[in-house]
This record gives structure tokens, C-alpha cells and sequence, in this order.
């Protein structure tokens, strides 16, 4: 090569544009605060990137965030979201496991066609408990209310591990409810589980089975409904029950003690909780809940968020 060549090419070289960094992989991955965010469930209206929101039956028409799983309480009876909607009859009035089955069929097929996810039912703890007609007369029923569901687009999430049959009153109407493990209800769990669910919600009540603990805040807990075989989301049963300090203080011991999504009715609560589990999403506590919630999305139809 001549000298003027080479000078010519050397020129070219240092005044050719800088090439386009490549996109960097760090920049992609989900940031703490989304973690965090991903495994809450809010009333409406929701903080930006919760993986859930919980309508109820005062706002069924608020605006929801695209993208965001929806879940309500359409049990039957008078615990519904949507009263036009099924499953009309209680709990308690269904006859067979066929009846219940339909019912679970048309509850899912109607919830869906209205924009619901997850359907916070059917009420697994054993007949006699203090939820009165939320009760089914046995556990057949339940679960033919499951198998309904679950053939739809739908998704059922069984309550209230590990049952309330034994306590003395609800958890929604007393701050410290004790019940206690029992075979039978474990057994519809087990069921319940074997039929595919993929959502189970956890108890308010204390136990002495898990060191006098809640359900919901209680590792021992999340260890046994693992053990039966379950692989879905664990969800918390209402974190908003109290008000102060509490709801936080909840939701970050429920999130180290194993639960996947944590559910709040107030909106308030949840923002503060999401802050509040930044520092567990940095180290990585919240990582095995991202998977199973990305999971149960894909298994819903939902794409994965950009960067996940």
C-alpha cells in the first residue's frame, strides 16, 4: 500500500462515527421495584406494576391496569363482586357434586367474559366452620366447583389454608381467631391441589400446629401446602384487616415465610408495602414468587412484561 493509501485509510478510521454501545443485559432485567410490585395485589385504583388487583362490588367499572391480573371474591350467595353474575346460590345449597360443577362453569365463563382472572373461591374449609353458608355441605362440592372453574379461562383459588372449620368465628370479624389443623381439611386441599389449581390463599387465624403463629406469616404453613404438592401462587388472605403499621409488618413476614402474592384492599397499603419489599426484591427473597406469579400469567395468556 502507497503512503497517500494508507493515509487516506487511516483518516477514514478515526473519522467514522463511534459504533452504538450494545444494548446492556442489566438494563433489561426487571428492577427491585418491579419485583416488588409484582407480588402485590391492590384495590383499585392500583400503584403502577402491581401483579394483581382485587375489584369489588362498588367499583366492577373502575379503570384496571392493563396488563394486571384481576381477581375478585365471586363465591356465591351474598359474596359476589358482580350480582348479576353466578354462582347465584350459596355455598351451602348445592346438592351434588354436578350442580356444583356447572355452577363453577358459568361462574368462570361469566367472570371471564367481564375481564376476571381468578376467582378468590371456593371456600375448602370443612362444613360446620363459622363462615356459615359459604360453607359447602362437603367436600365433593367444593371441589366440582373447582373442576367448574378451572375448564374455563379462569382460575380458581381454594381458601382458607388450612382451613377455619374449627374456629370459633371468621377472621373478618375478630383480630385473633385460633383454629386448628385438621386432616379433613388438608385432605380437600389435597384434592383441590391434585385438580390443578393454581392459586391457594392462606389463613388469618392463629395455629398452634405452626408455633401459635398466623397461616399467613407462618413458614411452617407455606411448608406443609408445598408438601401436598402444590406449586402455584400462595396468596395471603387480606393484609388490609388493620390499619398502622401493621399491613407492612404483614406482608414482609408472609413474603419471607413463603407466600408469592400478597393481597391488599387498600391501595394506600399496597404502595407502602411495595416500598417496603424493595430491599427483599434487591437481595433476591422475592425471586422464587416472580417465577411462580410468570408462571400462572403464561398459563392465563398474559405475554411477560418487557424485560422479564
Amino acid at each position: 500500500m502507497s503512503l497517500q493509501a494508507f493515509v487516506q485509510t487511516l483518516l477514514a478510521l478515526l473519522l467514522a462515527p463511534a459504533p452504538s454501545p450494545a444494548p446492556s443485559d442489566e438494563r433489561e432485567r426487571p428492577t427491585a421495584r418491579e419485583k416488588a410490585a409484582l407480588v402485590v395485589i391492590s384495590g383499585l385504583p392500583a400503584p403502577t406494576g402491581v401483579g394483581g388487583v382485587f375489584v369489588r362490588r362498588w367499583n366492577t367499572d373502575a379503570p384496571r391496569p392493563p396488563g394486571t391480573l384481576v381477581f375478585v371474591d365471586q363465591e356465591g350467595g351474598e359474596i359476589r363482586a358482580f350480582p348479576e353474575l353466578p354462582p347465584f346460590a350459596a355455598a351451602s345449597a348445592y346438592g351434588s357434586a354436578a350442580e356444583a360443577e356447572a355452577s363453577g362453569r358459568a361462574t368462570g365463563r361469566a367472570l371471564s367474559r367481564n375481564g376476571i382472572h381468578v376467582d378468590l373461591a371456593p371456600v375448602l374449609d370443612s362444613a360446620g366452620g363459622p363462615l356459615g353458608s359459604r360453607h359447602f355441605g362437603r367436600t365433593g362440592l367444593a371441589l366440582g366447583f373447582v373442576r367448574g372453574l378451572e375448564s374455563t379461562k379462569a382460575a380458581a383459588c381454594p381458601k382458607h389454608f388450612p382451613g377455619l372449620g374449627s374456629a370459633p368465628l371468621s377472621t373478618d370479624n375478630a383480630p385473633r381467631v385460633h383454629a386448628r389443623v385438621l386432616e379433613e381439611e388438608l385432605g380437600a386441599f389435597r384434592r383441590a391441589i391434585g385438580a390443578g389449581v393454581r392459586c391457594v390463599m392462606l389463613s388469618h387465624a392463629f395455629y398452634r400446629r405452626f408455633d401459635g403463629r398466623r397461616a399467613l406469616t407462618a413458614p411452617a404453613a407455606y411448608r406443609l401446602l408445598r408438601r401436598l404438592g402444590f406449586e402455584g401462587v400462595a396468596i395471603t388472605d387480606s393484609l388490609s384487616v388493620v390499619r398502622a403499621r401493621w399491613p407492612v409488618w404483614w406482608a414482609r413476614r408472609a413474603a419471607l415465610a413463603g407466600a408469592d402474592m400478597l393481597l391488599f384492599t387498600s391501595p394506600h397499603d399496597a404502595r407502602r408495602a411495595i416500598r417496603a419489599l424493595v430491599p427483599l426484591a434487591r437481595r433476591g427473597a422475592l425471586d422464587d414468587a416472580v417465577q411462580r406469579i410468570l408462571k400462572v400469567r403464561r398459563s392465563l395468556g398474559f405475554s411477560l412484561p418487557n424485560g422479564w
